[in-house]
């Protein structure tokens, strides 16, 4: 294990921790709140680095055309967040901007803490256009994404410095950098001045060589237009003079590239998931890249009932997820009774916000993530005669909700598209639209639908955490083989799959088979299994559980990232 005074400064662009804190906008903000509260679960000895984000992602409002509108959120950090009473300073474009710190603390099962440190400008030193830089989290346009990628990176560093972290020596010394995305990897290029700064004679390979063996990298996404780069005059005209650098490493297409910055200065890269690794080796050819498949934090994402019932038969699990493989010991009645609990209060939460009339007896489909385009919130839909035709042989009702990025007008679209097809319907198949998807919402589906569904375009899941999630709480996943379900769908047993199998990474799939196939298992194998075979569904839960949820969790991931990045 780590030395007790070497950390691992864990530094990501959004950390979600609970429902209370809005400084997440999705997925990535999410899995890097759990990756923490494993942290602390397993003692790994963590600080972790973000920014404030005092108005949050957005609060989503749906208007009477289904179009989104972003309002912000309004929080206390002085509830949620202890002061640090020490400041730092950078400089962007030649002037000084302080940064002060808040800090959340996190204690895991065994009483072991993690901290979480919140960089913020909004201090009376600074001008007003600077003290807004922690405000709006992916708020505004590239250049005040840049100067917010500068105080993640520079601040950041210097703030652990402040805190008593130091770059080398025999006290308190960061043994690794996690930068979980490229949002904050400006953080190579200080220290790559604090290590000439130490080593005054040694040439320019020593110093990388210095900084690549304490950093290590995970690149998450598998789109181009998700990784950050910068006009080349604006990095110089806003970084300080002595942290420039133009190494053509990391100018890509004359931008500079946050992602090649980080893969040119660490000693491991990783995907999360194995495919995503392949699609990520392509991407990135030059460089040798590994996979880590996500997981969630089970005692976060497992729903009240479920956790009483693993409470009841699996003393532990909260400590050793792996322990969940004991779950198809569970009576199947009481598996089955704890679901119905679930379900009661996602039911109840629709029809009293929608006036829907959902039902508790109906195979309930949910569908919730981020609205972009290749995401494909509407897929389900993309037949609503077919969809009418199955309802009628076997009724269904399904649960939708995302938000999509302010700037994502297309998303936006897709999102008022969907509303129309629903109101459209006159309610033949009951579809309910859930706005402001957060995490306390995210919970409440994924613990109380029946099947979750996930249609992304392939290979564009870099892996999805969400049915991760609902295997916790036995739901069973239907989805696109693509992300960590290549690795979690064992057809018929854990869930079903939708098209075919995920061969290479190029293999875009004709969306005519996808959707046949979707409404082809729907009709004859889901619906028929959930109405006429409530014990063989039962069975699927329960293998949904001891298969999916007993693997696919921040322990376990954790755990790999200890083994395989940390100690090389």
């Amino acid at each position: 294990m780590i030395n007790k005074v070497e950390q691992i400064a864990y530094f990501s662009m959004e950390i979600g921790l609970d429902a209370h804190l809005p400084t997440y906008s999705g997925g990535l903000g999410v899995l890097a709140g759990d990756t923490i509260k494993s942290f602390a679960d397993l003692g790994v000895p963590v600080t972790a680095i973000t920014l404030l984000s005092e108005e949050g992602f957005f609060h989503q409002e749906i208007d009477q055309s289904g179009w989104q509108l972003e309002i912000p959120v309004k929080w206390d950090k002085n509830e949620f967040l202890q002061h640090i009473n020490e400041k730092v300073k950078i400089f962007i474009e030649g002037r000084e901007v302080y940064v002060g710190a808040w800090k959340r603390t996190i204690i895991g099962t065994t009483g072991k803490e993690v901290s979480v440190i919140f960089l913020d400008t909004n201090l009376p030193e600074n001008s007003e256009w600077d003290r807004n830089l922690t405000k709006r989290l992916y708020g505004g346009d590239n250049w005040y994404r840049l100067c917010q990628e500068l105080i993640l990176g520079i601040a950041g560093v210097r703030m652990l410095r402040k805190l008593g972290f130091n770059f080398a020596g025999e006290k308190n010394v960061i043994h690794k950098y996690h930068m979980n995305e490229g949002h904050a990897s400006f953080l190579t290029l200080e220290l790559m001045n604090e290590s000439k700064k130490s080593h005054l004679n040694e040439n320019e390979n020593f110093h990388l060589q210095n900084v690549r063996k304490r950093c290590v990298f995970t690149t998450h996404t598998p789109i181009p237009a998700g990784h950050d780069s910068f006009k080349i005059e604006d990095v110089r005209r806003a970084i300080e003079p002595n942290l420039f650098n133009t190494d053509s490493s990391f100018i890509i297409n004359n931008k500079f590239s946050m992602t090649h910055l980080a893969l040119h200065f660490s000693s491991h890269i990783n995907g999360v998931a194995k495919k995503h690794k392949e699609v990520s080796q392509k991407m990135f050819p030059g460089y040798s890249i590994d996979s880590i498949t996500n997981g969630v934090h089970s005692p976060t994402w497992t729903g009240p009932s479920f956790k009483k019932l693993f409470d009841k038969y699996i003393p532990g699990w909260r400590r050793d997820s792996f322990t969940l493989r004991y779950s198809l010991n569970i009576p199947s009645n009481e598996i089955w009774d704890a679901h119905m609990n679930q379900k009661k209060n996602l039911i109840d939460f629709v029809n009293k916000n929608t006036n829907k009339g959902f039902e508790y007896n109906v195979l309930t489909i949910g569908f919730a993530r981020r609205v972009a385009s290749y995401k494909r919130i509407n897929f389900l839909l993309k037949d609503i005669e077919r969809l009418k035709s199955i309802n009628k042989k076997g009724k269904i009702q399904i649960i939708l909700a995302g938000k999509a990025h302010p700037n994502d007008i297309q998303g936006k679209e897709l999102i008022r598209e969907t509303i129309n097809t629903i109101n459209s319907l006159n309610d033949e198949i009951k579809i309910a639209f859930l706005p402001n998807y957060e995490m306390w919402l995210g919970q409440l589906m994924i613990s109380g639908v029946d099947l979750w569904l996930n249609t992304p375009m392939r290979p564009h899941e870099a892996s999805g955490t969400s049915g991760m999630k609902a295997a916790h709480n036995g739901v069973l996943n239907f989805s696109i083989l693509d992300g960590w379900w290549i690795e979690g769908c064992v057809e018929g047993i854990t869930g079903w799959s939708i098209g075919p199998k995920a061969n290479s990474c190029e293999d875009f799939v004709d969306e005519k088979l996808e959707i046949n196939d979707l409404y082809y298992k729907l009709e004859n194998k889901i619906i028929p299994l959930y109405y006429k075979n409530r014990e063989g569904w039962i069975k699927m839960m329960l293998h949904s559980i001891s298969h999916n949820a007993s693997f696919f969790n921040t322990q376990r991931m954790v755990t790999q990232y200890i083994t395989n990045c940390y100690f090389l």
